[in-house]
């Protein structure tokens, strides 16, 4: 059986005794404290058996109304709040993280993960919310920010292609050309044509 705390200032401080209840999902320990994610602003009981975050990335809160009020969102796994979080907040909570980290490996399973659901429940739901899959979401990002970096810099087709997530050349400029209907190349060069020809006007 877990200890039980006593209300004082330090309760906020992460402890060796509840990193230990966070790291063994120890039940014991839940509605003692809620710990949160901050790169994913998700929080937990401690007996959640979501992946085990980074020590420094965790905040520990006394209770869910504490942590809500400091805009963290209840996890879809353990339900910390015992209600479901609405499927559209979920989904949005999906999409910041996607914006914030387009430029890295971003698979269904990772997504999945860090929003604590499966990767099954992750594809159906944004689909139903987005209107395209979680994929198709990734896709059409990295393609827009390259399209940004096509516009605005000189740099070659494999470092845009390396600054948002594709280390694939060949496959990036597929992708390209599936979405935008032009290669980066061509892409580049018709932009760059409208410029000089707005330039001269």
């Amino acid at each position: 059986m877990g200890i039980e705390f006593q209300k004082n200032p330090c309760d906020g401080i992460m402890t060796d005794e509840k990193w230990q209840a966070i790291i063994g999902n120890d039940a014991s320990y839940n509605n003692q404290f809620f710990y949160g994610v901050k790169t994913t602003r998700i929080f937990c009981k401690p007996s959640c058996k979501s992946r085990v975050p980074k020590k420094e990335n965790v905040r520990i809160f006394q209770s869910a109304e504490e942590a809500l009020t400091a805009k963290f969102r209840p996890c879809k796994r353990c339900k910390p709040t015992n209600e479901r979080l609405p499927e559209n907040e979920w989904v949005a909570l999906i999409t910041e993280y996607i914006s914030r980290n387009y430029n890295k490996k971003l698979t269904l399973e990772t997504l999945a993960e860090i929003s604590h659901g499966s990767p099954y429940h992750l594809h159906r739901t944004f689909k139903k919310i987005i209107g395209i899959t979680p994929v198709e979401y990734i896709h059409q990002l990295r393609i827009n920010m390259a399209k940004i970096y096509l516009r605005q810099s000189d740099r070659s087709i494999a470092d845009v292609a390396k600054s948002v997530g594709v280390s694939n050349t060949p496959y990036f400029i597929t992708l390209f050309k599936k979405i935008t209907g032009h290669t980066p190349a061509q892409f580049r060069n018709e932009k760059s044509e409208e410029w000089q020809n707005e330039s001269t006007k």
